[in-house]
């Protein structure tokens, strides 16, 4: 499995080792799935990674400026057309085909 695969599949066992974007992606995901949680421990998760204030940022901006457009695009019905799909990650509603 290459490490594309391996972080569509499962993300932790992909990064495992690599404390720094482990930190980046587990704050990503708490910041996709439960918003309201997240805090200053989050915050501190990456700073122990070796992440300053500026790559922080940086990791937030991206990971909120995702979320707003999915969640704009899912709440408009837009769909990606058949030339922009990626064969590993199936859109949501999409059959297992």
């Amino acid at each position: 499995m290459d490490f594309i695969q391996g972080l569509v599949t499962d993300w932790r066992a992909a990064v495992a080792g690599n404390l720094r974007l482990s930190a980046i992606l587990a704050y990503a995901e708490r910041l996709t799935r439960e918003p309201a949680e997240v805090g200053e421990g989050d915050v501190e998760r990456m700073r122990d990674a070796g992440l300053d204030d500026e790559a922080i940022l940086h990791v937030c901006e991206v990971a909120s400026y995702f979320n707003y457009v999915n969640r704009m695009a899912d709440g408009l019905g837009v769909r990606l057309e058949d030339d922009w799909a990626h064969p590993l990650i199936r859109m949501s509603g999409e059959s297992a085909g």
